[in-house]
């Protein structure tokens, strides 16, 4: 596993669990205990966690995340089409995040990459949850969008929101999704959550949906736009054949994470 891949992968375990020991470590990615060191004091030296005797724990967060948050089904298919997301910023870039599991995963490999030290990014988002993870990264310009929060998922929504958008222009926008078909687009269940993805989108250069693929297919409440609007979908090996013929046929550049 790369480096990358597995800073990653620790500060998902911190994520999931709030503690993680040095030999537990060095078990699951197969490394050696200095490896492992390195990786945790890297992380630590960053504020994305607390280095301790044998181990590490996870930054405290002064709120409990929602239902949405906790439930990270997928969570294998999350982190791979997240490293493939990641990899596609830019150092320097200023880039647009939703609010959801997969972006929050995003977030995270963004926070692993030692190539922005110095350089940095800027990340503008509408969830809260994601701007208190990334406002521990030095080299990480967070901009929050205000807004009403959405009580269920932690995202602003409102007119604030499209107000701040409407004055930024994005590189890339990560856009997370609640359904994503061929033919409808991309969808979310709430039409509020929806006019803030689309407008992120609009306001980018390369506007990209991230789904994994138990999300393709469904039905959902309210549209946020389709081939028109987005150039990539990032989503995993699970789509089938037919399904990635299918969105490309529709105009879509489809990725698949490994």
């Amino acid at each position: 596993m790369k480096r990358a891949a597995r800073l990653e992968a620790i500060l998902e375990m911190l994520a999931g669990q709030g503690e993680v020991g040095v030999d537990e470590l060095v078990e699951r990615f197969e490394a050696s205990p200095a490896t492992i060191r390195r990786d945790l004091d890297s992380l630590a030296a960053r504020r994305l966690l607390t280095r301790t005797h044998g181990g590490a724990v996870g930054q405290s967060v002064a709120y409990e995340l929602p239902i949405r948050y906790k439930s990270h089904q997928q969570t294998g298919h999350k982190e791979r089409i997240a490293a493939a997301a990641a990899r596609l910023v830019e150092p320097g870039a200023v880039i647009g995040l939703s609010g959801g599991t997969t972006t929050t995963a995003i977030a995270g490999a963004l926070a692993a990459r030692d190539d922005l030290s110095g350089v940095g990014v800027t990340v503008v988002t509408n969830a809260v949850n994601i701007a208190a993870q990334l406002a521990m990264r030095p080299d990480i310009k967070v901009v929050v969008t205000g807004g009403v929060i959405h009580s269920r998922s932690f995202e602003l929504v409102g007119p604030f929101v499209e107000q701040l958008l409407r004055g930024v222009r994005l590189d890339i926008a990560f856009i997370g999704v609640n359904a994503m078909d061929p033919v409808d687009g991309a969808r979310t269940d709430d039409e509020r959550e929806a006019a803030v993805n689309r407008m992120m989108a609009e306001r980018a250069q390369r506007a990209v949906i991230v789904a994994d693929s138990s999300k393709v297919g469904r039905g959902s409440f309210a549209s946020i736009g389709g081939a028109d609007l987005f150039q990539t979908l990032i989503t995993d090996r699970g789509l089938s054949s037919s399904l990635r013929e299918e969105f490309a046929a529709a105009g879509y550049r489809v990725v698949v994470a490994d």
